[in-house]
């Protein structure tokens, strides 16, 4: 908890301010939270979670305003400690001003949400999830920086198609996108020996389509992402080609039950220069998940997922190559602003979430972890 007091000052000093203004139709909306993690025979999200670890810290704040009827803006601020990722300056998580034709079309510019699968968008918002950890296979979060939005545009809107259709919202975008320099992305580059003198980042662009279908709380869609890279490394360079990444996904809620599941192929050819030297790494990625839940009342929700990550382009039998994690997960809600989270994850594989410098004698194949969080938000 030594981190989170010093959130929570920050985001009170910052409401307090703000109410001292005429802030009239303003929205502001924040969260703080503190987690642990405590693993066997591994060290994960670059934590040393072996011996138990208090270094995981998150906060943000959001500013939205409607200035017309059809004009919005916000931006939202934000600051983590994940292990050694992250650090103590402010991000923009992201910033834009979006304008709603009708119901059937609008657009936003700045630097706005990425939708890709489920849960994307809205994984920044840790108070609206059972879940401690989404499946790390579809969205890491040492890397959640990184996916979450992009410099550039976005037209969006919903189609009606009938009382025995349902609706079909759509979403299309295109801008640029760049690694976090405090993400694990760079920190495994880094492990490796590669120490970027440039902010890696490329052209992406893509799209959603979602189906609100006719049986009440059952949705279905996909996304696609067309996503590159390029970096300037100490005495050479990386790329990484544009690659194309489909993610369908099925969701189902219905009274206290929850039910969803997403698929998603993540090719990636890495070509690293350094002087007359080429070296080439070629990732084939598979990734699915489950899970379910069910609010056992209204204070306590309590569910588990099953997450799959496979590199078919290498040996699948080899630990090195798959992560599947199965997790239990539960929560509390005192009020309506404080909450409290437990999960068990049973890790097999060490493809995902791990760093070469915090498992210095090398990894074991597998490992069982208990994750808890408190969280403010408000």
């Amino acid at each position: 908890m030594p981190r989170l007091l010093p959130l929570c000052v920050l985001l009170c000093v910052c409401l307090g301010t703000l109410q001292a203004q005429d802030l009239s139709g303003i929205e502001i909306h924040g969260f703080a939270t503190q987690g642990f993690l405590y693993s066997s025979n591994n060290n994960y999200l670059s934590m040393k979670s072996s011996s138990g670890s208090l270094q995981w810290t998150d906060g943000a704040i959001s500013f939205s305003d409607s200035l017309t009827d059809n004009l919005r803006v916000g931006i939202q601020l934000h600051i983590y400690q994940l292990g050694e990722l992250g650090g103590p300056n402010l991000q923009v998580d992201w910033v834009s001003g979006d304008y709603r034709v009708s119901d059937y079309f609008g657009f936003r510019a700045g630097k706005v949400k990425t939708p890709i699968g489920l849960f994307n968008d809205s994984q920044d918002v840790d108070a609206v999830f059972l879940w401690i950890l989404l499946p790390q296979s579809a969205y890491p979060i040492d890397n959640k920086s990184f996916y979450l939005a992009h410099l550039g545009g976005e037209v969006y809107g919903g189609l009606p198609l009938g009382r025995r259709a349902g609706k079909l919202n759509y979403r299309a975008y295109a801008g640029y996108n760049s690694l976090d320099l405090n993400g694990g992305y760079v920190k495994q580059a880094a492990d490796a020996g590669l120490v970027f003198m440039t902010t890696p980042g490329g052209k992406t662009y893509g799209g959603d389509l979602r189906w609100d279908t006719p049986l009440t709380g059952f949705t279905i869609g996909s996304s696609a992402l067309v996503q590159s890279l390029d970096g300037a490394v100490v005495g050479g360079s990386l790329r990484v080609p544009s690659a194309f990444v489909y993610a369908p996904y099925a969701q189902f809620q219905r009274g206290r039950f929850y039910f969803a599941g997403e698929y998603r192929r993540q090719p990636a050819n890495v070509t690293v220069t350094l002087g007359p030297d080429t070296f080439q790494s070629n990732v084939d990625q598979r990734i699915w998940f489950a899970m379910a839940s069910y609010r056992v009342s209204k204070n306590v929700h309590a569910g588990s997922y099953y997450s799959h990550w496979v590199d078919k382009s290498g040996d699948t039998s080899q630990p090195g190559n798959y992560s599947k994690d199965w997790a239990v997960s539960g929560r509390y809600d005192f009020n309506a602003y404080f909450y409290g989270k437990i999960e068990g994850h049973f890790l097999h594989g060490t493809a995902l979430g791990y760093y070469q410098n915090t498992n210095p004698n090398g990894l074991q194949p597998n490992s069982n972890m208990l994750a808890a969080k408190i969280g403010f938000s408000f």
